[in-house]
């Protein structure tokens, strides 16, 4: 069984890699990242108020209580068009020798409204919930190794934001109905201080989608846009990012807005057509391994460049 393993492991290494025609070196493990968001996904629906929501907060608190991660369970309650709902953000902070911050941001959370058609979004919150929980494991394991415990650069936080989704429906995202948990955290961070030792705040949506197509958010800062591209040329990947542009409302804009250096990477084209996005067809099978080492690397390598500056 071992050994089977390892070979499936290997050929799926080498599928990943063969049609990139990359030089050797080292890569995230997008598979790593894929298993993650599968046991996710596996949850099934997880909107706010129903069961599965309440094993999707489990499955964040018990991932890094095993690795011995430092989090706090930042536990709010949102008014919203159903009334108060009770909310949670995680918050994962890994410790770096640099004052100040990097904030890696995803939402967690499914649609409210698709509450009764077992939506379960793969690609649009367990991917990135997944791929956040592998970019954990590896920094962890920098801090492991590190005589002070902590990583060179900046310390590095990730946060797993409650309530993206807006709840009346899905026609209806407004200001009020949509990122209840990034609009509740950057507004605490500001009155706290935080805020101002953030040198970055990077958000991942939808980015495990085997037709990777990441637009240019124009709402994001441009200085990151450019670290992001420079990252990707890097390994290469100058095809799957930045082709195309879009103005994207997401959770970046409530910390946007209070001039905190932001970027949403996201493809928001998911499917023929945008025709798997807030459907029942986003499932695993949507999503790839090496489209999640592929968001991964350029994450890392952006933290990377950020630490440069």
């Amino acid at each position: 069984m071992i050994f089977s393993c390892f070979w499936k492991r290997a050929a799926l290494v080498l599928a990943l890699f063969a049609p990139l025609s990359l030089k050797a070196q080292a890569h995230f493990d997008g598979y790593k990242a894929y298993e993650y968001a599968r046991q996710f996904a596996a949850i099934g629906p997880r909107w706010p108020t129903g069961p599965g929501h309440v094993k999707a907060e489990a499955f964040i608190r018990a991932h890094f209580q095993r690795e011995h991660a430092q989090v706090e369970e930042d536990t709010f309650t949102a008014s919203t068009p159903i009334g108060a709902v009770a909310m949670r953000n995680f918050i994962v902070r890994i410790p770096g020798k640099k004052p100040g911050t990097i904030v890696l941001g995803t939402h967690y959370e499914t649609n409210y409204p698709l509450r009764n058609i077992n939506f379960v979004g793969a690609n649009d919150g367990a991917a990135t919930t997944g791929l956040l929980m592998a970019i954990g494991d590896q920094l962890n394991a920098q801090v492991a190794k590190s005589p002070g415990k902590k990583l060179d650069g900046y310390s590095v936080w990730l946060v797993f934001f409650d309530g993206e989704e807006a709840i009346q429906c899905l026609q209806c995202w407004s200001d009020s109905d949509s990122t209840y948990g990034s609009r509740h955290l950057a507004a605490k961070w500001s009155h706290d201080g935080t805020l101002r030792h953030i040198k970055a705040f990077m958000l991942a949506d939808m980015i495990g989608d085997k037709d990777l197509n990441i637009q240019r958010d124009l709402n994001s800062n441009g200085p990151l846009i450019s670290l992001v591209a420079q990252a990707a040329k890097k390994f290469g990947y100058q095809r799957y990012f930045f082709q195309r542009d879009a103005a994207i409302e997401d959770d970046h804009l409530a910390f946007v807005a209070r001039n905190v250096p932001s970027i949403d990477i996201i493809d928001l084209d998911y499917g023929p057509g945008n025709s798997y996005h807030h459907t029942a067809q986003d499932t695993m099978d949507k999503i790839s391994a090496l489209s999640l080492m592929i968001s991964g690397d350029v994450f890392m390598e952006t933290i990377r460049l950020i630490n440069q500056k």
